[in-house]
């Protein structure tokens, strides 16, 4: 992972803040959670998503770091 690609990703985070997004998490061991929620901040190393309200769990305030994107650990694509 180059400097480069983590400036990248963090500048094109940033200029998404405030838009609704479908991230895909992967959970490991092939589970994996589809969730829907707007990019709230950008942080230098981390950056924060609102979940929505589902059936089984109340809005929360998730985090993920820049390099998650990167490695694909999370998948985001905009609504």
């Amino acid at each position: 992972m180059e400097r480069e690609d983590f400036d990248k990703v963090r500048d094109s985070v940033r200029s998404q803040c405030g838009s609704r997004v479908v991230i895909q998490l992967d959970r490991g061991r092939n589970k994996v959670d589809i969730q829907e929620g707007v990019i709230q901040e950008a942080y230098p190393s981390v950056f924060t998503i609102l979940m929505d309200d589902t059936e089984t769990s109340p809005a929360q305030l998730l985090s993920f770091s820049y390099t998650d994107i990167i490695t694909k650990e999370i998948r985001m694509k905009l609504c």
